[in-house]
């Protein structure tokens, strides 16, 4: 009863869900010491103490040896938890092999959009993941284990499930375009510069608008100088007689008296 899955499960790819890792594989892992002692009545949320104590990823090690990781991996699939539980283990950041355990279930059980759309925005995670395998230990990163489990058939020793491709998902089911963190950057990069030119035509308006002020404030007095010589002038000019009489001598005007 220890090895049975959890009653009222739902076939997974038309399947029990634990038929998903191979019958010899899984016959390791119910016969480990680890599965026995520590994942014996685990729950959902139980499990997460066990993930969190996780120091590496793989599969089978020493041709015979099942690791931690793909016998929890074995235990989600026997309990089948709710997928909002399994989402808010991908989202939680901290504990980086809950993450990537999240990632293998996720990637092994959901639908294949969902996938994609779940699985992609873990590229951008470039921490280092320690990996077991037959080879002893050796150093990935999370960005590369998620870039595996979308485009690769075997992963921790372990045969996924075939995976369409992203453009066929687009023309049949709707999947969004994927936008890359590159395009990203670049696209802010361009709203920058955008501002920025705006910015600095703003700026160029502004004083060359000042500039012409002050140019006319400065031709002003000039140009008022200049009115009131043309109006002066006008004002004598047009009044000889009047300059006259007052330029005759007292002498002349007694003569013509």
């Amino acid at each position: 009863m220890a090895n049975t899955t959890v009653w009222g499960a739902k076939a997974i790819h038309g399947a029990n869900p634990q038929s998903l890792v191979e019958h010899v594989i899984r016959l390791r892992i119910w016969e480990s010491t680890y599965w026995k002692e520590e994942c014996f009545a685990l729950t959902a949320v139980s499990l997460i103490d066990k993930a969190i104590k996780l120091n590496a990823i793989g599969g089978v090690y020493d041709n015979t040896k099942p690791t931690q990781f793909i016998s929890l991996l074995l235990k989600l699939l026997q309990i089948q938890p709710e997928k909002e539980i399994l989402v808010e283990y991908l989202l939680v950041e901290e504990f980086k092999y809950l993450r990537a355990l999240a990632a293998m279930y996720i990637r092994m059980t959901f639908r294949a959009a969902e996938v994609y759309e779940l699985l992609e925005p873990l590229l951008n995670d470039y921490r280092k993941l320690r990996m077991l395998s037959m080879s002893g230990f050796s150093l990935t990163y999370m960005d590369e284990f998620i870039d595996k489990l979308l485009h690769e058939e075997r992963v921790c020793d372990i045969i996924l499930p075939r995976l369409p491709k992203r453009e066929t998902l687009e023309e049949t089911e709707g999947l969004a375009p994927r936008k890359s963190a590159l395009m990203d950057a670049m696209e802010e990069k361009q709203s920058v510069s955008s501002r920025g030119s705006r910015r600095a035509r703003s700026q160029s308006r502004s004083r060359s608008q000042s500039r012409s002020r002050s140019r006319s404030i400065s031709r002003s007095p000039s140009l008022a100088a200049s009115a009131e010589d043309g109006a002066e002038d006008r004002y004598v000019s047009r009044s000889p007689s009047r300059s006259r009489s007052r330029s005759a001598s007292p002498a002349q005007m007694d003569t013509t008296a």
